[in-house]
């Protein structure tokens, strides 16, 4: 089995639904950081701007910190999982109220290198 280093960031407490984010995250997985970033832009979802500077984030910190190349750099695993809700009201019929939730989530992206052919 090959061994290969990964390089992961978690950007927490995104004001947005995981529900949503995962839609997007759906989309890159397993691609390019460079075609990823490409799709993200073209995509009409305000979680793709989110997802996109997730990205950048840590495949800035792959290449600053232990030199890797962006052209070499792909996705591993990207994820979003809940974070916490806000839980708020809202005056409903006859007295009641209906709660509103404003849920939140936090991103995790995994990048790697690609392997050199040799």
């Amino acid at each position: 089995m090959a061994e290969y280093q990964e390089i992961t960031g978690v950007m927490k407490y995104v004001r947005m639904s995981p529900r949503k984010v995962r839609l997007v995250a759906d989309l890159v997985r397993g691609k390019r950081v460079d075609d990823a970033v490409g799709i993200l832009k073209m995509t009409p979802k305000e979680a793709a701007r989110v997802v996109e500077k997730a990205i950048n984030a840590v495949a800035a910190n792959a290449t600053n910190n232990h030199g890797w190349t962006r052209e070499d750099l792909y996705i591993t695993k990207i994820f979003a999982t809940e974070a916490p809700t806000l839980k708020r009201m809202k005056a409903g019929a006859r007295g009641r109220y209906k709660p509103i939730l404003k849920r939140s989530a936090h991103i995790t992206v995994g990048v790697t290198e690609r392997a050199k052919e040799s």
